[in-house]
């Protein structure tokens, strides 16, 4: 017979910790009701506990915390008081524990390093921070060192020495060159891990004289630069040459050709080293080697495999890298390097240790007085960390004794306490590789009971529908809750109701008597409160006439009917979908009242027609199918829809899966493609059916995957090349047992919606992914970088939870677990989220502007510090906007313009200012909430440019020899006007320029009378202003003075005599002759010595236009048989004679003479040679001549 073991202290405490569990309070995130209950201080935000800072900023130092009433705060520095009132640069923000130390105003950062730790504390308790060490960091220069040349042979390895300065933190090592372009680097050239440049073999081209090494320090933002490192690699060619030019002719010479090498390692070096990783951190290894051909690096773990998902290989193979270590990665890990050769190898043997990680945290405890509870504080590590409590920040061995206390390792019982039991703990876990702190604060409270839920609230449900009733509530100790129906109803039992923890009542299936008033009643020994709510019971939305199945032929008319019934309370909507989709835009399409009408049908209505009816409380839909066919052409064979499967069995049933079977219809003359099989969930969505799968026509069982906690009936359809039968009749139900949850709400997300709250939303499962009864979630947040605790509250079926009172703009990082009566669906992902934002507190400062030329500018500003922006920085704008025109001195109505510049810009160019005003304008920061406050209003200068042209230069009183100029100001001065200058010159009747006269005349002229002109004469004028920047645009206008009197009479007279009329009309009569023969001759084909020459030659390039191929037929010309040379198509010591009339064409080519008629047709004769005469004037205005054009491509 077994002896009884007596239960170990370590079990009594478990259980003892059990029942705590069951009676510690929750206290809801209720915003008014944590303003009015006393709580200890809970640290919120705290700086890392490594900190290094920028020696050239001031020291923020941060701790901020929590607590009712708002704590106040001390701190250590080094394990001693910090007394911060004796040092003038040390302050405290106000309502804070977070030290400013300014540096900037003549502190040293080096006096402040040390090792800091906050307190913050009230009536309640003392939390504290953890230690923060402040390091200032160092960019120390480059130690001077004499570099040799590295003078190596071809084929041999070499290794370029980095040696950076020790920083802190460490700096990051590149390789560039004098063009400060990085170095290339390949499997054969690589720099390591510890910064040095790794050569397996040396090439010819590796020859320079500017490998430099340099470090660049992040957090000073500074880069030092080694001495360049000259290498000179001697080829084996060169030093054969070498050796030859320095021996005679019998010395023995010749240095060996580049000989192939198996690999050796230059790091790590010997056969064996050792490695120690901590865990959660990446783990580098490294092995380069030297050889010829390059080697090729290889890694395996001995006796293991790499672990899969975390391996990664860098540095052409390299570096091997793991990420987020853990115990089971330590082992021997071998790399080998390869060539055709041979290979080598090195062991590197690695440990994993583990700074102390949490395996549970201390959790506050909430309890009422007399109440029991636990502590409980669990890490691990390696080697195991030590355990020690705190209370109040002090050692709990010579803290002030509490009787209700009792610590066993790493746990403290509680038994029996009392309001002067409140107190905030740590528990520090160490080990020599780190250390954890945490707080949890014991509040004893005693509260009478409060109702949160707001007084007669109403709730509305669906016949036959649960209902939840919420009854919230808050007391010390737990109250008790009651529900009660009607005004004197007796105390609601039974197994109709279920009773939530959260005071919830739960009515599963709510009938139509079940409306009325329910009475929620809280009581605890030290009051009792109650409140009232309302339930109204619906009649469900009912579809009592559904669409049918329709088959219609073309161009027909169909109609789907959709009679409802509804709750006269509630008001439905009905949506007709096609295809689940909207329906067509298409005055075809009808709906009325109860129906949906389908005129002219074509092939394209083909497809399910579905009616929704949406009330606020429920929906119900139906459907029906539309088949679309053509007219039978003879009644012969009938093709239809197959007829719906029968006799559906459901076999083989497990957990999560079931095998489904059936017979198939009769296939009405077109064979079965496949089967739809679809599923309905009586358990959640009763009357609707969804998509489950579909297999082959020929296949009549299927192993169907099924999910927890549904009561599934499948209905199986048959389609063929007609269209889909109608549904089966539905299989026996089939309801699988329940389960935790499989996956958690996806879309987490946490976005700020006021300045103090973070507003968390998720997509809610579905409710068949609920996988039990009681679906709800655990939502937790808590700020990140602040090594903050998880804050959670489960909530109810919902998809959004509101965090109240958190700082403006901070991250959290967020997470949302589903769970369900079974338990947690498995440990949901992170995401991170903001808290929301806040408009800028600052604006920038330091503006400036630079003034680059009349019409830019470019301004600069300091960008705001960070945690001023209070949001996503979005960028600056820039307000800027004209006073006045200093050249008018008048001011004008101000339209201000904006510039946006993106992302931490902190400059900006200003273009299209006007010349000689002044402007003012102001910079401001912008955030996702808006515009922060602007910058003091920044006035600057334009300087002078060039004017405008004047407005408008007339010119009046022509005599024979004089001009009157009148002109206007310029609509722009762009400055002030020195003068205006007037340039002319005259134009003969060929349109040539004469000599240009200028005139510089005062600005404040506005009319000039131009004397000792020519008489008869037109004159061009260019005419513009001047400021002392320069000459503006010019405008231009031309005039003629007039004709001597006795002139134009003459020329009257000419043109009235008869003689000068009969000369005109014999020359228009020789012309019309000359015209006629040339047609008469043209049409002869007479043939030139141009086609002889051509013939002759037989010039591929030039061949004879035949009068078969629409071109011209062959020349001829009886007075001149003078040849052509070869390859042109004029001679080229002719020209062509101009004609006097102003349409004839004008000189043309270099040499070359001939007769055009007007229209352009060849009439001519290739005459003697003769000179072409110069032009005259600087440029001519007649246009370009169709003869030279000719001539310039042949």
């Amino acid at each position: 017979m077994m002896k009884k073991k007596s239960i170990s202290s370590s079990k009594a405490s478990l259980v003892l910790f059990l029942c705590q569990m069951i009676s510690a309070l929750d206290v809801p995130l209720d915003s008014k009701l944590l303003e009015e209950l006393s709580q200890p201080p809970t640290i919120t935000q705290q700086s890392p506990k490594d900190y290094i800072v920028d020696p050239r900023e001031n020291i923020v130092i941060q701790c901020e915390a929590k607590g009712k009433p708002p704590p106040s705060f001390s701190w250590t520095r080094n394990g001693t008081h910090f007394d911060i009132d004796k040092d003038a640069q040390v302050t405290m923000k106000p309502n804070s524990g977070t030290l400013v130390i300014n540096i900037m105003n003549g502190g040293k950062a080096e006096a402040y390093e040390g090792v800091y730790q906050c307190t913050a504390r009230n009536e309640r308790g003392a939390a504290i921070s953890n230690n923060i060490v402040i390091r200032p960091s160092r960019s120390p220069l480059w130690t001077k060192e004499k570099l040799e040349p590295n003078q190596v042979r071809e084929g041999d390895s070499l290794v370029l020495h980095c040696r950076p300065p020790v920083g802190l933190p460490p700096p990051i090592i590149f390789w560039m060159d004098n063009a400060f372009q990085r170095l290339p680097q390949s499997e054969r050239v690589s720099q390591g891990l510890n910064g040095d440049l790794y050569f397996s073999n040396v090439q010819p081209e590796d020859t320079r004289e500017d490998y430099i090494c340099y470090a660049r320090f992040n957090h000073t933002q500074t880069i030092q630069q080694k001495q360049p490192i000259s290498v000179k690699v001697f080829s084996m060619d060169s030093l054969n040459d070498t050796i030859a030019a320095n021996l005679s002719d019998t010395d023995i010479y010749g240095a060996k050709p580049v000989t192939e090498r198996q690999p050796i390692l230059l790091t790590p070096t010997g056969s064996t080293s050792t490695k120690v990783e901590l865990r959660g951190n990446v783990l580098l290894l490294e092995c380069i080697a030297a050889g010829l051909p390059t080697p090729v690096i290889r890694w395996i773990k001995e006796g293991g495999e790499l672990p899969a998902n975390r391996t990664f290989f860098e540095n052409f193979k390299k570096t091997l890298k793991i990420i987020d270590v853990s115990e089971a990665d330590s082992g021997n890990y071998k790399c080998i390097a390869r060539n055709i050769l041979g290979s080598a190898h090195h062991v590197i043997s690695v440990t994993v240790k583990a700074a102390p990680y949490w395996i549970t945290a201390p959790r506050n405890l909430v309890l009422s007085p007399g109440e029991d509870g636990t502590l409980i504080c669990r890490a691990n590590g390696n080697p195991k960390p030590n355990i020690s409590w705190l209370a109040n920040g002090v050692p709990i061995a010579i803290a002030p004794e509490d009787p209700s206390r009792k610590v066993d390792g790493d746990t403290i019982i509680f038994s029996h306490v009392q309001e002067r039991s409140s107190a905030v703990y740590q528990c520090n876990a160490s080990n020599e590789y780190g250390y954890l702190l945490a707080n949890a604060f014991v509040n004893i409270l005693a509260e009478p009971p409060r109702i949160l839920t707001p007084a007669n609230k109403l709730y509305q449900v669906i016949a036959d529908s649960p209902a939840l009733l919420d009854c919230a509530y808050f007391g010390s100790p737990k109250p008790e809750i009651e529900w009660f129906k009607g005004v004197k109803g007796s105390i609601l039992r039974g197994n109709e109701y279920i009773f939530h923890d959260n005071g919830t009542l739960e009515i599963p299936v709510a009938q139509k008597d079940s409306a009325g008033t329910y009475t929620c009643v809280a009581r605890n020994e030290l009051g009792k409160i109650q409140n009232e709510v309302q339930l109204e019971v619906k009649d469900p939305t009912m579809i009592i006439k559904q669409p049918e199945y329709k088959v219609i032929q073309r161009y027909g008319q169909v109609s789907f009917e959709c009679i409802i019934k509804h709750d006269s309370t509630l008001l439905p909507t009905v949506t007709w979908l096609k295809d689940n989709d909207e329906l067509p835009d298409d005055e075809r399409f009808l709906i009325g009242k109860d129906n949906l009408t389908i005129m002219n049908v074509t092939d394209k209505d083909d497809g399910t027609y579905t009616c929704i009816v949406n009330t606020t409380l429920d929906s119900v839909s139906a459907s029906a199918v539309l088949t679309v066919v053509a007219a039978p052409p003879t009644p012969a064979i009938i093709y239809a829809r197959p007829n719906p499967p029968f006799d559906l069995e459901l076999t083989g049933q497990l957990e999560r899966s079931v095998e489904l079977s059936w017979i198939p219809g009769d296939e009405n003359n077109s064979p079965i493609t496949n089967f739809v099989i679809e599923y309905e969930d009586g358990l959640h969505e009763p009357g609707v059916w969804h998509y489950q799968t579909e297999v082959p026509g020929t296949q009549t069982t299927i192993q169907l995957k099924l999910s927890p906690y549904v009561n599934y009936s499948f209905r199986v359809i048959a389609v063929n090349e007609i269209g889909r039968s109608q549904p089966s009749e539905p299989s026996e139900q089939y309801l699988t047992k329940s389960a935790n949850p499989d996956e958690n709400p996806s879309n987490v997300q946490g976005i700020g919606s006021e300045p103090d709250n973070l507003v968390i939303t998720w997509e809610s499962l579905k409710g068949f992914q609920s996988n039990g009864p009681g679906l709800q979630y655990k939502v937790s947040w808590r700020q990140k970088d602040v090594d903050d605790e998880w804050t959670s509250v489960i909530v109810a079926n919902v998809s959004k939870y509101i965090v109240s009172g958190t700082p403006t703009f901070v991250p959290y990082e967020i997470k949302v677990q589903a769970l369900n009566d079974l338990g947690y669906a498995p440990e949901p992902s992170e995401v991170i989220g903001h808290s929301g934002e806040d408009l800028p507190m600052v604006a920038p400062g330091n503006v400036q502007v630079h003034v680059i030329n009349s019409t830019l500018a470019k301004v600069h500003w300091d960008p705001v510090p960070l945690k001023t922006v209070r949001g996503h920085l979005q960028g600056y704008k820039v307000y800027y906007w004209k006073v006045q025109s200093l050249s008018r001195r008048s001011k004008r109505h101000v339209e201000k313009k904006i510039l946006t510049f993106r992302g931490n810009k902190t400059f900006g160019m200003l273009p299209g200012l006007e010349p000689y005003s002044s402007y003012k304008l102001n910079v401001r920061v912008v955030n996702g909430k808006g515009e922060g406050p602007a910058s003091p209003d920044k006035v600057f200068k334009t300087p002078e440019g060039v004017p405008s042209s004047p407005s408008f230069l007339k010119i009046t009183n022509p005599t024979l020899n004089s001009l009157t100029l009148e002109w206007g100001l310029p609509t722009h001065p762009n400055g002030v006007l020195t003068s205006y200058i007037l340039k002319f010159q005259p134009i003969n009747n060929t349109h040539e320029l004469g000599p240009l006269v200028e005139i510089r005349i005062p600005a404040n002229e506005s009319s000039l009378i131009l004397k000792n002109l020519n008489y008869s004469t037109r004159y061009k004028f260019y005419f513009n202003a001047q400021t002392s920047v320069g000459s503006g645009s010019q405008i231009t206008e031309e005039a003629v003075t007039i004709m001597d009197e006795a002139m134009a009479s003459r020329q009257v007279d000419i043109a009235t005599q008869g003689w000068f009329i009969g000369l005109m009309c014999a020359v228009a009569l020789l012309i019309l002759i000359l015209l006629i023969v040339c047609f008469i001759r043209r049409n002869k084909g007479g043939k030139y010595p141009v086609k002889e020459k051509e013939d002759a030659h037989a010039d591929p390039e030039i061949q004879p236009m035949k009068e078969d191929d629409g071109t011209f037929g062959e020349y001829s010309d009886a007075e001149d048989h003078k040849p052509l040379k070869k390859g042109s198509r004029t001679p080229s010591d002719r020209t062509v004679k101009k004609e006097d009339s102003d349409d004839s064409l004008v000189d043309y080519g270099e040499g070359v003479n001939g007769q055009f008629n007007e229209d352009g047709s060849f009439i001519g004769q290739y005459s003697g040679k003769k000179e072409k005469e110069p032009a005259e004037g600087n440029e001519s205005s007649e246009a370009p001549s169709p003869v030279n054009a000719m001539n310039s491509f042949v």
